[in-house]
């Protein structure tokens, strides 16, 4: 719901860094190494070390939005696409996976729900991203993609909103997450609601 907005403000100091990094970076490299410190951001939420945890996923978080401006550069690719999504979706839902571990008796049936909750996101997306790539459809409101971004009341800027949220808060993740995860499901019938319409007969 956030994205389209906060593009206009985010973008322009992106790409004065992918300005000053394209000759020397590859995007899948950043695209890589982001998601190496959103690894070890999970394993330091496993450990308890949520400020820690916080630090590297916000560096994850930046590498998500270089990569794309580098590619933008150098040559968009259908590799760096696929890597940036499936790369970013293992992030989300590892460090809701993190916080299960971090305190089973607290946080686990929350972070299943979650998770179950990020597969209803995750699937209407993705699928109908498909769908939109075998009729042509595009949506050049999100900005140069990889592939067609159908939006919702949680897309990127809310999960990391919610991230950070629970970094910041960890006693507030199992409340956070019942929410959060309610607000996924009603994300999910929203798009589920939108195919049927644009792709209903064709």
């Amino acid at each position: 719901m956030l994205d389209r907005h906060l593009r206009p403000l985010i973008d322009p100091p992106l790409e004065r860094l992918a300005d000053a990094l394209a000759a020397r970076l590859s995007a899948d490299a950043v695209t890589v190494g982001g998601f190496a410190m959103g690894c070890l951001a999970m394993l330091a939420v496993m450990l308890g070390q949520y400020w820690l945890g916080l630090l590297l996923l916000l560096i994850n978080r930046l590498a998500d939005g270089l990569d794309g401006a580098i590619a933008r550069r150098n040559g968009v690719t259908d590799l760096g696409g696929y890597l940036d999504i499936v790369l970013d979706f293992i992030i989300y839902s590892g460090i809701v996976f993190a916080f299960a571990v971090a305190d089973p008796a607290a946080n686990a049936l929350a972070a299943a729900f979650l998770v179950f909750s990020f597969m209803g996101t995750g699937a209407s997306f993705l699928a109908f991203a498909v769908m939109a790539a075998k009729h042509g459809l595009d949506s050049p409101e999100q900005g140069t993609k990889s592939l067609y971004y159908l939006g919702g009341l949680a897309e990127g800027t809310e999960t990391i909103l919610f991230l950070v949220a629970v970094l910041l808060w960890p006693a507030g993740f199992p409340l956070l997450a019942w929410l959060f995860g309610a607000v996924c499901w009603l994300t999910t019938l929203g798009r589920i609601l939108i195919a049927v319409r644009q792709l209903q007969g064709r």
